[in-house]
């Protein structure tokens, strides 16, 4: 066995076979999906060399990681514009329940401000009207 491995949905490996002759390739797969449904097909695209190649694994091991790195960095931004966009939401629920407490409070104010002119207008009626009922009856 020169290379044992487990990979993601994606994968990449290289191995240099310095013996000539047949090798044989083992590909597996353990995804519990193609078992659970019987119609289910992988797709696995080789593609071999055969020969003498300036294939350097380092070189190859350093695209791999900038390919990772790359994926995880985008999925970074993702993350962030998605923060920014919740961040701009709440914002704008703040607002539009500021505006309308700030509407229920000015109405609730003006309401307790119409009650007292009403109050105080029933209370000078009531004096006028019974200082001249008592007049009336000159109880006065």
């Amino acid at each position: 066995v020169l290379l044992s491995k487990l990979y993601g949905p994606e994968g990449t490996f290289y191995f240099t076979s310095h013996s000539p002759g047949e090798h044989i390739i083992c590909l597996e797969s353990n995804s519990i999906r193609l078992v659970s449904f019987g119609g289910s097909k992988l797709r696995i695209h080789l593609d071999i060399r055969v020969g003498e190649h300036d294939l350097d694994a380092a070189i190859a091991q350093a695209k791999d990681k900038v390919n990772e790195v790359s994926f995880k960095l985008e999925h970074l931004l993702e993350q962030i514009e998605q923060v920014v966009k919740e961040q701009n939401y709440q914002r704008d629920r703040e607002e539009n329940f500021r505006l309308t407490s700030e509407d229920t409070n000015s109405n609730v104010l003006w309401w307790a401000f119409a009650q007292t002119l009403i109050l105080i207008s029933v209370g000078i009626f009531q004096m006028k009207y019974l200082k001249d009922f008592f007049i009336a009856k000159k109880l006065v």
